[in-house]
C-alpha cells in the first residue's frame, strides 16, 4: 500500500522570502504523524500544502495515490485549522449535523462525532457562545463526521486542558489503529513522545523524520527535547559549514 503522504522536493515561496526549503518526506498509512516545530517554522504552509490549497514553487505533494488538491481527494481529506472553521450562529450539534449531511452521513454519525471530541454536555450551545478550546473541538468534530482516510490537524489541542489532551490522543490513536492517517502539528515538544513519526522542522527545513525512539538513539539521548536541541544545533553547524565552503568558492586546503 502506498504512502499517505509523499513530498519530494517541496519548495514553498512568498514575495522573496523561501518559506519551504525543498522539503521530502513520506508518511505511511495509519500513522500519527506529528509535525514539530516552533512557530514560523513553516508547519501551516507545509499542511496547507497536502490539503492542496498552498501554491507550491517547485517539488511534489502526493496525498493518498493522488496529487494533492485532486477533486477526488475532498471527501478522502479532512482538514482543521487553526482558526475554527465552525458557524458562530449555529449550536454545536447543528454545525456537526450540517457537516454530515454534506458527507452524507446519518445525525447518529454527527452526534457520536460530537461526543468524541468531548463535548456532548455543550451540544446544545451556540458555538458563538463556547470557549476558544470549545470551538477547536467543535471544528475538530466537523472535521471527523465524514471518516476521512487522512486528517490534517493544525495544532488541534492548543487551549485545551491536560485531561482534554489526553483525551484527544487516545482518539487520534483509535484512528491510526483503524487505518486512518493524522498528520498532526505542534509547538509543543512534549507531545512528541504521542506520536508514531516526527517530523521535525526548523526555518522551513526538515531537521528529523523517522520514529521517537529512532530520534532518541540518533541524538544519542533519552529526552526528546534534548535529542531535537542537538539535532537542531548539528544542522546549524552543518548549515554554517556549507555556507563557508561557498564563500571560499569551496577550495580544498
Amino acid at each position: 500500500m502506498e504512502d499517505a503522504i509523499v513530498l519530494r522536493d517541496l519548495v514553498v515561496d512568498r514575495g522573496r522570502r523561501r518559506v519551504l526549503h525543498g522539503i521530502s518526506c513520506a508518511v505511511p498509512r495509519g500513522v500519527v504523524a506529528g509535525l514539530l516545530g516552533p512557530s514560523g517554522s513553516g508547519k501551516t504552509t507545509l499542511m496547507r500544502a497536502v490539503v492542496g490549497v498552498q501554491t507550491v514553487g517547485g517539488g511534489t505533494v502526493t496525498v493518498l495515490g493522488r496529487p494533492a488538491g485532486s477533486t477526488d481527494l475532498r471527501r478522502r481529506v479532512g482538514y482543521l485549522t487553526q482558526a475554527p472553521s465552525v458557524y458562530a450562529d449555529l449550536t454545536v450539534r447543528e454545525n456537526a449535523r450540517y457537516f454530515a449531511a454534506l458527507h452524507g452521513r446519518s445525525r447518529a454519525d454527527a452526534d457520536r462525532a460530537v461526543a468524541d471530541v468531548g463535548l456532548s454536555a455543550a451540544a446544545g450551545q451556540l458555538v458563538g457562545t463556547l470557549s476558544g478550546g470549545q470551538r477547536s473541538r467543535a471544528s475538530l468534530a466537523c472535521a471527523l463526521v465524514g471518516e476521512p482516510e487522512l486528517i490534517v490537524l493544525d495544532e488541534p489541542t492548543v487551549g485545551q486542558d491536560p485531561v482534554l489532551r489526553a483525551d484527544l490522543w487516545g482518539r487520534f490513536h483509535e484512528l491510526a489503529a483503524s487505518g486512518v492517517t493524522l498528520l498532526v502539528s505542534s509547538h509543543v515538544m512534549d507531545e512528541a513522545s504521542r506520536c508514531d513519526r516526527l517530523l521535525l522542522i526548523r526555518e522551513g527545513r526538515l531537521i528529523a523524520d523517522d520514529t521517537p525512539d529512532a530520534v532518541r538513539a540518533a541524538a544519542g539521548v533519552s529526552d526528546l527535547d534534548e535529542a531535537f536541541l542537538r539535532l537542531i544545533r548539528a544542522s546549524e553547524a552543518g548549515s554554517a559549514v556549507a555556507a563557508g565552503a561557498v564563500g571560499t568558492g569551496g577550495e580544498a586546503s
